[in-house]
């Protein structure tokens, strides 16, 4: 089934179905099979037949109110402003007006590049790693990290299904759904914690401060979810923390790592429940990882010590961790240049912002990647189908 595109010149959009799933991309885009899913969405491997190369196409969930049009605007953004190497690129974005999956918007793909597979998959096969592979995966996650958080973003979802590789061993973060920015403002870390959602990052790589202080935490939360994956990849595929609820990953941490002292848990413990419940916790002397991960590289082990350590504000930073011995014989400074772009994520706390405001903010950023949305003439059409929808209704 074809449809002749209303936003794009010299294209049409073709619909096609892939497991159950409708897929309404450009016909320069021959889709192949689906990969999989993801937090917001679902990803096509598709043809590009105009560059002959291989992409990724994730169509965004159906947009149905202003958090997820929040979500989509930021995950946009982000894949747009961020240049680096190993940060997923967005290649082109589709806006699909015709088959109307949402009531309230178009349905949204983003063009990717395409990885063969996941660390998680790699990671099946752990073996066939050698200390050289870990050191060069290491160090393009840690240069990643370093760059959002350059540019005062937080990933907030790092973990393997989230870091995208080829067959060269290299690899990009992708994701960027949960990805927040944090306002910068002088104090002793130089960086605000702010107020976010607990319910961020897959529990097996959920740093501890968000057990225990809910929604005051910052950027040492990727840097202990990059120790998660780390510890990952040395231990054989094996996750380190699996526990089945907080309680039980908060006692699995502190028995594997040791209790912090009472100095360390006033730091970063502002909730009475959650200091009560941890200091009634066995005390356990702080414990190097090694005593479970049998490792040969002693500087691997000494860096994953120093991403998991307990008190956040005594947790290596990605800039540090750059600057650790286990990269030494690889490292590239040249490839380590903060982000110097500017970045306009005010949206995130401005309740003044409406619904249909955010609507017109997410089609400029899809327009800036170069599809031919006129503006004016979609919020009216979307507006005619918000009305006849009612209407429907009232007749019912």
């Amino acid at each position: 089934m074809k449809h002749i595109s209303q936003n794009s010149q010299n294209q049409q959009l073709v619909t096609k179905t892939y497991n159950d799933i409708p897929f309404t991309i450009y016909n320069r885009y021959q889709g192949i099979k689906l990969l999989g899913a993801g937090s917001y969405g679902t990803v096509l491997l598709a043809l590009d037949t105009q560059t002959n190369t291989k992409v990724a196409i994730k169509k965004l969930n159906p947009l149905e109110d202003i958090i997820d049009a929040r979500r989509m605007l930021r995950e946009i953004r982000i894949l747009r402003a961020m240049t680096h190497p190993n940060i997923v690129a967005i290649k082109a974005a589709i806006y699909d007006n015709v088959s109307q999956e949402s009531d309230y918007f178009g349905t949204v793909y983003l063009v990717q590049e395409y990885f063969q597979a996941d660390l998680h998959r790699v990671l099946k096969n752990p073996k066939d790693l050698t200390d050289d592979h870990v050191q060069f995966i290491m160090y393009q996650l840690t240069k990643a990290v370093a760059y959002l958080h350059s540019a005062s973003i937080l990933h907030r979802d790092i973990k393997p299904s989230n870091i995208l590789a080829k067959d060269d061993c290299s690899i990009s973060l992708c994701d960027f759904g949960l990805s927040r920015q944090i306002e910068e403002y002088e104090e002793e870390d130089n960086k605000k914690s702010q107020n976010f959602t607990e319910y961020v990052v897959t529990r097996y790589y959920r740093a501890p401060e968000i057990m225990v202080s809910s929604q005051q935490y910052s950027f040492p939360i990727d840097i202990w979810s990059l120790g998660c994956t780390f510890a990952e990849i040395l231990n054989e595929g094996k996750v380190l923390f699996k526990g089945k609820t907080y309680v039980q990953m908060v006692k699995m941490i502190f028995e594997t790592l040791g209790k912090p002292v009472q100095e360390d848990l006033d730091q970063f413990i502002k909730n009475k429940n959650a200091m009560e419940f941890v200091q009634s916790l066995p005390s356990v002397p702080p414990q190097s990882i090694k005593k479970i991960i049998d490792y040969p590289n002693p500087l691997a082990i000494d860096l994953l010590d120093k991403m998991l350590v307990i008190n956040p504000h005594k947790r290596i930073t990605a800039h540090e961790a750059l600057n650790h011995p286990y990269f030494k014989e690889i490292r590239e400074k040249t490839e380590e240049a903060p982000y110097k772009g500017q970045t306009d994520f005010t949206f995130e706390n401005d309740d003044t912002i409406s619904f249909e405001q955010m609507r017109i903010m997410i089609l400029e950023e899809l327009n800036k990647l170069s599809e031919k949305i006129d503006i004016h003439d979609e919020m009216e059409r979307l507006k005619q189908l918000k009305e006849k929808r009612r209407a429907q209704k009232h007749k019912k």
